[in-house]
């Protein structure tokens, strides 16, 4: 899984880090590539996995950490699959996201950087109000913005077995069957 969100992902997640940044992880989900063998159109599972990169962002100082924070993949093999079209035949329904994930989070007002690995894997249902639900096993970054979820703002390292809904408003809630959300501003403040 992928978009940080959790993206994270990203997911996602990327990774996966809310509306700055485009969104930077589970809120969001890049465009797919024009090469993609799941393009709009195709047999939805049908094709096979696609690249699907994740770009560098940067989230500006109280949306998650206190301070100014750029996130740079440094390990970017993340994949994607479409598994279900809506009837329009164009509209992603559900996705699969996997593969590995490594994003550098930089503190920009003093240099210091965690290594997050977020490369878990997670099945994404997107519903027509633009909500979303990420039924997700492993790591992932999943960023809160303030009043933005049922945790306090931060970057979080979410690894477990869990899921992140993600309401048309971008409230996430995120609960964890087991595992664990490990708060990461205070690793790089």
């Amino acid at each position: 899984m992928r978009r940080i969100l959790l993206t994270a992902a990203a997911t996602a997640l990327a990774a996966v880090t809310g509306p700055a940044a485009a969104a930077a992880g589970a809120a969001t989900v890049p465009p797919a590539s024009a090469a993609s063998s799941d393009a709009p159109g195709a047999v939805a599972g049908q094709g096979g996995w696609e690249a699907w990169p994740t770009p560098a962002s940067d989230l500006p100082a109280g949306s998650r950490c206190d301070f100014p924070v750029h996130l740079e993949p440094v390990v970017d093999e993340g994949q994607r699959r479409v598994l279900e079209y809506a009837p329009d035949g164009t509209t992603v329904r559900r996705a699969a996201f996997r593969g590995a994930l490594v994003l550098r989070i930089t503190n920009t007002t003093t240099g210091a950087s965690y290594d997050a690995d977020a490369g878990g894997r997670a099945v994404v249902d997107y519903r027509p109000d633009r909500s979303q639900t990420w039924h997700a096993h492993g790591p992932v970054l999943l960023g809160v913005g303030p009043n933005g979820g049922n945790l306090p703002r931060d970057l979080y390292l979410v690894d477990g077995v869990y899921t992140i809904d993600i309401s048309s408003t971008g409230y996430k809630t995120l609960t964890v069957r087991h595992g664990s959300a490990e708060p990461l501003c205070a690793k790089i403040a």
